[in-house]
């Protein structure tokens, strides 16, 4: 339900953050300005009370996630990736929410793998360890196959964990609400429709049948990489709350002395790390969009081993030929083809002037090259580029969220292997590969051939499709009923009284 009721849970959100100390953590770290510090303060300190306490031993903005629940735990693992933003501290602390969080008992994990699975623990598994692992939905276990002695790692879901995470969606909702009626221009970036594509990644998340498919997907687009490994799935064991894979060894991506002992070059594995994200995106279209360092490991052999499949993105070819162009023009300082391809997808409204865009995406470009990548700002760079794109009239493509959010998740991951780690210069030749193969005559071609066997298959059906739409055509636009809309307006006008305090802190987090 995404009625005033989120009221409540958006009060405990900015009351939970000034209990446990974040509210102040996070805005220092965020170097939030002065007015939006003693409004987040000035609002949420009267209920601080209300809070939740968490656990005391963490850090402050740990111990506030973690009590908040999974939703927020997911934002604070995109955060624990971005030391340019945070800071080396508040992301080392953050980093317990990959993959340290509290697990769920043995015997309950046991129970909910024979209910999934229809038989005994003892009768499929001779082992069955203590969680290795535990995250915001599920925890791992180490097993090893009754029958083959095999070892394997055991995915379970953590139980009611779909019922808490549906609150804090509609709490999101709310709050998207909220700050579209405080600030009009915010809904350009259409932050309901941003909350709408969470919540359909989280569900697909909360699905392991969905996670099984993706990764066995996954392993057929990447089985020819160099250096990078996957698990296998064992589809005989695995369900809608239960996935069973091989057992990965290796060393945590997160683990800088760890990697270091085993002698790996950590610049080398950044690199790696960016060029296999590129390369993912662009030439399959499909790739792990949860790529921080919980969930990568590097083998003895040195190669990258990736695992937990839950969140996944997709591009179709044209947008995938789009944002190639525009990395493309980015990295060779053509800054009027990347205006152009902006125009030409209809990113940028085209009664805008493609000259002037030209000219501010140039201030955005340009200060990155022949700098330092130690001294490069992303938090400023991203800032400008909000104010670009709001001068322009540019909307959220939802499209791209989890592109975009995979982008700055795997930087901040080769950032933290090794600083000097800069995104152009790796994806350069990716980039340009992709064009070479993706744009020209041959690639003209293939189009065409496509085009060809699609007028094939529906030849049959192209009168009668074209008759149809001529007949609807004819008849004219169906009367649309409005509504009042005065209950909307009311529960809104009442979420800005009681709720501001939840959603100036939950718009901090976000």
């Amino acid at each position: 339900m995404r009625g005033p009721h989120n009221i409540w849970r958006l009060i405990r959100t900015g009351a939970t953050m000034e209990r446990t100390g974040a509210m102040g953590v996070v805005l220092d770290a965020m170097d939030a300005p002065r007015p939006v510090r003693i409004l987040a303060r000035t609002l949420a300190w009267p209920f601080a009370w209300l809070g939740y306490k968490g656990d005391p031993d963490m850090p402050p903005a740990t111990r506030a996630l973690t009590a908040l629940g999974p939703a927020y735990i997911k934002f604070g693992q995109v955060l624990s990736t971005r030391p340019d933003v945070v800071g080396d501290d508040m992301a080392q602390q953050l980093r317990v929410l990959q993959d340290k969080l509290p697990p769920f008992s043995i015997e309950t994990a046991k129970k909910e793998v024979a209910a999934e699975l229809g038989s005994p623990v003892d009768e499929m598994f001779s082992e069955f360890s203590e969680p290795v692992a535990a995250a915001s939905i599920a925890q791992v276990h180490k097993a090893r196959l009754k029958d083959t002695g095999e070892d394997v790692a055991v995915k379970v879901l953590r139980p009611g964990i779909e019922r808490a995470f549906q609150r804090d969606i509609d709490a999101f909702y709310f709050a998207a609400d909220v700050i579209e009626f405080l600030s009009p221009a915010s809904r350009r970036l259409r932050p309901r429709d941003v909350i709408s594509h969470f919540e359909g990644v989280v569900q697909g998340e909360l699905d392991l049948r969905l996670e099984s498919a993706s990764a066995s997907e996954f392993q057929a687009n990447t089985s020819g990489d160099e250096g990078f490994q996957l698990p296998q799935i064992k589809w005989d064991l695995s369900g809608r709350r239960v996935m069973t894979m091989t057992w990965a060894e290796g060393v945590p991506l997160g683990d800088n002395d760890a990697i270091d002992a085993a002698g790996h070059d950590r610049r080398a594995l950044g690199e790696r790390v960016l060029g296999l994200f590129l390369n993912h995106a662009l030439r399959d279209g499909f790739f792990h969009a949860d790529m921080h360092q919980g969930n990568l490991k590097v083998a003895a052999n040195g190669d990258i081993i990736a695992y937990d499949f839950g969140i996944m993105g997709h591009i179709d070819e044209y947008t995938r030929r789009v944002y190639a162009e525009i990395l493309f023009g980015f990295i060779q300082r053509d800054y009027m083809r990347v205006a152009e391809v902006h125009f030409e997808a209809g990113y940028v409204p085209a009664d805008q002037d493609v000259d002037e865009f030209a000219r501010a995406l140039r201030a955005v470009g340009e200060p990155i090259f022949g700098m330092d990548a130690t001294h490069i700002s992303m938090g400023r760079l991203l800032n400008y580029l909000f104010e670009v794109t709001e001068r322009f009239g540019m909307e959220t493509r939802t499209e791209l969220i989890l592109l975009q959010r995979t982008m700055v998740v795997v930087e901040g991951v080769a950032r933290s292997l090794h600083p000097q780690v800069n995104i152009w210069e790796v994806a350069k030749p990716v980039v340009q590969s992709y064009i070479t193969q993706s744009i020209g005559p041959r690639a003209v071609a293939r189009d065409l051939a496509k085009t060809a066997r699609v007028l094939a298959r529906f030849g049959p059906r192209l009168p009668g499709l074209v008759e149809s739409v001529l007949i609807r055509q004819a008849a004219g636009p169906k009367p649309i009923k409005k509504s009042s809309g005065k209950a909307p307006v009311l529960w809104t006008a009442l979420g800005i009284v009681v709720g501001a305090g939840g959603a100036a802190a939950l718009h901090i987090l976000l």
